[in-house]
């Protein structure tokens, strides 16, 4: 079973220095890179649920690799003792919890994934440049059935980018380790429209069906394209995504095959596990349409025979439900396999229970 993850990770710079230039200590309110009073909340944990009735306070003049609204959703999960804390204390608290999740060597490949970008937004002119600027209603409402015109558009850019690659001799970034073919989208400009897709449109959706894995707490996305087909990507393997959530649309063109197949929902301890009967489930792709599923249902792709199949994914992730899963104990309340493992519990105790009761009756009778 594979871990299907993007082809870059992130990092985010440390707080800095002891001393300035003249060998004199700073201000004790930024000692040792810490707001004042920042240490004596750095054994605290964060709250399995959140405080709904807690306004956090604005991030949006927060420069960095997190969105303001990473803070903002995660100031909610603070240890109560530093919610009434200064702002430069709770964000020292949640950077230094975000920056767990990215390896100290990984900031040059953030660094050359940023000049990366760059240059591609400052050279790359886009073919409709409505997608980039328009609000994801237009597109998906008044149902996202009808959303056809959205592919078409969302493919010719695709092709548009990629003939430019071609043209330029750019090399780019794959979507992720078991892609051969397609493009981050995120990469030539579209990051924002999709975020914002993901905030109105599939959040509010995440946090009624997936609550019990981060579904509430959408707060970051990796966008992307992959092709399928004759002289490209044929199949997927069986895998997870890095997501807690996957939106998962087909844009055409015309095809046969590639159908997913899905085989239950498993956390890290069980991924490998058997899958059960009820858990088989395949699904035909057609062109509009989309399939939305937790990241952790293992799924694949079975070949593409004929055509060409092009799809956009959106895996959306919670940074909050990644923390919290390091304090987790034993059994996940939304893994099959645990799930079953509990009942066949309940079941064993009730039976044991049931036996030594008839057996204490029926030494009572003798």
């Amino acid at each position: 079973m594979a871990l299907e993850g993007p082809a870059e990770r992130r990092d985010e710079g440390q707080q800095g220095g002891m001393a300035n230039g003249n060998g004199v200590a700073p201000p004790p309110s930024r000692m040792a890179g810490r707001p004042l009073g920042a240490a004596a909340y750095s054994d605290r944990r964060l709250r399995l649920n959140p405080n709904t009735e807690h306004k956090p306070q604005d991030y949006t003049d927060v420069r960095g690799e997190y969105a303001p609204a990473v803070y903002s959703a995660l100031e909610r999960h603070l240890p109560p003792s530093l919610l009434e804390a200064d702002r430069d204390v709770k964000l020292h608290f949640m950077r230094d919890i975000l920056a767990r999740y990215w390896p100290h060597g990984e900031r040059n490949k953030v660094h050359r994934h940023k000049e990366y970008r760059q240059k591609i937004v400052h050279l790359y002119k886009p073919l409709h440049q409505e997608l980039y600027s328009m609000h994801p209603s237009a597109f998906f409402l008044p149902t996202f059935l009808e959303a056809p015109n959205f592919c078409d558009m969302l493919l010719e850019e695709v092709e548009n980018f990629e003939k430019w690659v071609h043209a330029m001799k750019f090399k780019i970034m794959r979507p992720n380790t078991m892609n051969k073919y397609g493009a981050v989208l995120d990469d030539f400009g579209l990051e924002a429209m999709l975020n914002q897709f993901m905030e109105e449109f599939i959040a509010p959706i995440s946090k009624v069906f997936y609550p019990e894995v981060g579904g509430g707490t959408l707060d970051s996305h990796h966008a992307f394209v992959v092709e399928y087909g004759k002289d490209r990507d044929v199949e997927l393997g069986f895998h997870v995504d890095d997501s807690e959530v996957t939106l998962n649309v087909c844009l055409g063109k015309q095809f046969s095959g590639g159908e997913l197949y899905f085989r239950g929902i498993r956390c890290e301890n069980h991924v490998n596990s058997e899958t059960q009967h009820e858990e088989m489930y395949d699904y035909s792709h057609v062109p509009g349409r989309a399939v939305l599923h937790r990241g952790r249902h293992r799924h694949g792709a079975r070949p593409t025979s004929s055509g060409l199949r092009m799809n956009l994914l959106l895996w959306c992730r919670s940074s909050v439900f990644r923390e919290m899963k390091k304090y987790q104990m034993g059994f996940s309340s939304w893994c099959g396999e645990c799930q079953r493992e509990k009942r066949e519990r309940q079941i064993q105790c009730v039976k044991a229970t049931k036996l030594a009761f008839l057996r204490g009756a029926g030494g009572a009778m003798i």
